[in-house]
């Protein structure tokens, strides 16, 4: 049983979390940082003001008002949702893995379901009727094998995958906030998800869905999954964005080949070309992910620790770091390990000098562990 105690420092750092995560210029790449070097959201937003203030430069970073942090989390509380923060021992392992993890996860339904191996099944949303029916049929497959199925409620593949896997498990990924259902003709199957499976979010409660979330939906998608199965999708699809995502996050990729005469199957046969695996049964995706279900769970936070283990506390290789750092950066990404070498210093101070000028908006963070020098002369001159 949780002692009023327990649950009050439990309201205190999901609160922590909305709000350093809410805030100005903060990502998910930061915060993660941010919550390493300090150790908690908490301890880090009573550090950020100091720690700006000693680099004489505020400009870019704003920390969301506690109150706003606070009304969150009562909109949370009436949905009846729960929140789990990265730094939580209930956030997912597979997805706490990934460098830009959600901040904060909102779900309604079975918690539990995260914790269990996954498989995503995602395609086209104007899907043909065999496209529906096989994606139907390798959830329900995959099910029985003792696999959840993730999607992400969209029409379509989306749909029909969450369908096959209700009564085994499902997860349904929403771009939106929880009380936004999209599209709205899915309400029941939304609804019964919540009954009977678990729908997460990453966005606060009101967030109406715009395209620009969507990929960011994909990632947690992807992320949560041992591999993700595409049934059909066009040159141009989403789902091959989840499929690059998932690349990325070092999982597999299936793909179900399908005719050169239809375009909703182009997207997949291409996969396939590129080194997708050519998918026909449950057994090809059970093959390739066999040896996951022998390996323990990944830790949470566990990126970070290589380069956290030993905080920087010297605040003169730190300030050595924020000038050679400028000086090597221009608009062209480079990765973070290159520039460390480059620096000849710690990995901490390195990575403790970007995260300032990220803050300070010096430098834009980029997928695959990447910084680029943010475009403009303010930008150049920052420090």
């Amino acid at each position: 049983m949780i002692s009023t105690q327990d649950s009050a420092r439990n309201e205190r750092e999901i609160i922590d979390s909305l709000q350093l995560s809410r805030s100005r210029s903060i990502g998910p790449v930061t915060f993660r940082q941010l919550t390493a070097r300090f150790g908690s959201a908490g301890e880090a937003i009573a550090a950020l003001p100091g720690l700006l203030r000693k680099r004489n430069h505020t400009a870019r970073f704003s920390l969301r008002p506690r109150g706003e942090a606070e009304r969150e989390f009562d909109a949370i509380a009436k949905l009846g949702a729960w929140v789990i923060p990265l730094q939580s021992v209930s956030y997912p392992a597979a997805l706490a893995a990934t460098e830009d993890a959600p901040p904060v996860l909102i779900g309604l339904g079975d918690q539990k379901l995260m914790t269990r191996k996954a498989i995503a099944v995602v395609g086209a949303r104007n899907a043909s009727a065999n496209g529906r029916r096989l994606a139907r049929q390798f959830a329900a497959d995959l099910g029985r094998e003792g696999l959840i199925v993730a999607s992400g409620l969209a029409r379509g593949i989306d749909t029909a995958a969450h369908q096959g896997s209700l009564h085994s498990g499902t997860l349904a990924v929403v771009a939106g906030g929880l009380d936004v259902i999209y599209p709205p003709e899915n309400e029941d199957l939304y609804n019964a998800i919540v009954e009977q499976g678990t729908v997460l979010s990453e966005m606060a409660p009101g967030t109406r869905p715009q395209a620009r979330y969507f990929p960011r939906r994909n990632r947690i998608v992807s992320g949560l999954s041992l591999g993700v199965l595409v049934v059909e999708a066009a040159r141009n699809s989403g789902s091959l964005i989840t499929a690059r995502l998932a690349l990325e996050q070092g999982r597999e990729v299936f793909a179900v080949p399908g005719s050169p005469l239809d375009p909703r199957s182009q997207g997949g046969n291409d996969l396939i070309r590129q080194g997708a695996i050519l998918t026909e049964s449950t057994e090809d995706i059970l093959r390739a992910v066999e040896s996951s279900f022998e390996k323990p769970p990944i830790a949470p936070q566990a990126l970070e620790k290589a380069v956290f283990c030993t905080p920087a506390n010297d605040e003169n290789e730190i300030a050595e770091a924020h000038g050679d750092i400028v000086s090597l950066l221009s608009d062209t990404p480079v990765a973070v390990d290159e520039l460390i070498r480059q620096c000849q210093l710690s990995p901490a101070a390195v990575s403790s000098a970007i995260l300032e000028l990220e803050l300070t908006g010096a430098v834009d963070r980029l997928p695959g562990n990447m910084v680029a020098l943010r475009s403009g002369t303010a930008a150049r001159t920052a420090f």
